[in-house]
């Protein structure tokens, strides 16, 4: 039998936790009937094609001690993907998990809007996957290619899809109707506050920062506490000698493009079009991975979207492997919880269907072979952070 408890879901990265995460969950408590907020969590590689700045763990003690219920991990093989294929992943957890509200940032729009854009979305998606294929031979990024299909289309679109935060939220608002959850599960979308996602300045009189701000200020050991809640900070400072980027992994990345042959590097998932020849070529020279991007992306190939090439290179995550993850349904990891989050996952652990994960061990590490292989190779990044998979227990936060 379902709980009584009303569950609002968000899918987030927390990298790390902040202001602007803080007053999401303060609106959903304010404006929504629910009883528990749960959080579907990248883990320690991110949506972006980089390494999450501290591990899993750390974020997630964050979150519980911001006022978040309950924390899953979205596997990796979800967590480095393109908008869909990252929506897809998260939804059909949390859809397990039998929310009622899924809460997610935008520039503009309100629940209806998303809702009936990704309505008919689904249900013109062979007119528009027909129509996107002529676009192949073009070296426009997918973003700018819908941007352009949907005027032709469909001019009065409920929706702008200018904005990342916007297309993140679309993309979610698609699985949710394509997954039957619609009568089920009512959006909330909350306008981003003070900043844009992106915008790389710490406002002295803001309290509120871009993550990206954030993770630079703490690169260069700038002061960060007043953009995180006081709850929360605690938590990251303990781990600020344990914070990675791209370029603590770019040696084992350059390793790799050594030792792999052409032929041997078109296995990996998201290699296409010669750009193993690309990467063999551009890698000899490079000594850094800002370096390294530099030379090898185009007007076609994004930062972003070789970023995420480089991350399967990094994993060694094989064309095979990956495509056979997202054809299944993603086991549920638990990460952390509170007294009550611990009580709506008692109360509905008979109607989750995917399975779900609290330690992993002899038995149950076959299922998260990915994300282990991508918590051991998180680690080597610096030496100091712990082992991730192995001998880890979900946190309980009272």
């Amino acid at each position: 039998m379902r709980s009584s408890m009303k569950a609002c879901g968000i899918v987030t990265e927390y990298n790390p936790f902040h202001n602007g995460h803080a007053y999401q969950i303060e609106q959903i408590r304010k404006n929504l009937p629910v009883d528990v907020v749960i959080s579907v969590m990248s883990g320690n590689f991110l949506q972006r094609g980089e390494p999450a700045i501290v591990d899993k763990w750390t974020r997630t003690k964050m979150a519980l001690a911001a006022g978040v219920d309950l924390v899953v991990e979205l596997p990796v093989s979800s967590s480095t993907q393109s908008a869909d294929f990252f929506a897809k992943g998260a939804i059909q957890i949390l859809g397990d998990l039998k929310i009622d509200y899924l809460s997610f940032g935008v520039e503009e729009g309100l629940g209806k809007d998303f809702l009936n854009a990704a309505h008919w979305m689904v249900e013109n998606e062979s007119l528009i996957s027909q129509k996107m294929s002529k676009f192949e031979s073009v070296n426009v990024p997918y973003a700018k290619q819908m941007e352009e299909l949907l005027n032709q289309l469909a001019p009065s679109f409920p929706l702008s899809l200018n904005s990342p935060n916007n297309q993140l939220g679309f993309a979610y608002a698609k699985e949710i109707v394509r997954q039957g959850l619609a009568e089920q599960v009512e959006l909330f979308p909350i306008q981003r506050k003070a900043v844009r996602y992106d915008d790389p300045t710490l406002h002295e009189k803001i309290s509120i920062a871009s993550a990206t701000a954030i993770r630079q200020a703490m690169l260069e050991g700038r002061q960060i506490e007043a953009y995180i809640p006081s709850e929360s900070y605690g938590y990251l400072l303990e781990k600020m000698d344990q914070s990675v980027t791209w370029d603590d992994y770019f040696p084992y990345l350059k390793y790799q493009l050594f030792l792999q042959s052409e032929s041997s590097l078109r296995n990996i998932y998201q290699m296409t079009e010669g750009l193993e020849y690309r990467l063999k070529q551009n890698i000899k020279d490079a000594s850094s991975m800002e370096e390294f991007l530099e030379g090898i992306k185009t007007k076609r190939y994004t930062r972003t979207r070789l970023q995420r090439l480089l991350t399967y290179v990094l994993l060694q995550f094989s064309i095979e492997e990956v495509e056979k993850a997202l054809a299944e349904r993603p086991s549920i990891r638990l990460l952390g919880f509170n007294k009550i989050g611990q009580r709506y996952l008692n109360e509905n652990r008979d109607q989750i269907q995917s399975p779900f994960i609290s330690n992993i061990n002899q038995e149950t590490k076959d299922q998260l072979r990915m994300d282990i292989l991508a918590g051991e190779i998180y680690t080597l990044g610096n030496k100091k952070i712990k082992k991730q998979d192995f001998t880890r227990h979900p946190i309980k936060f009272d």
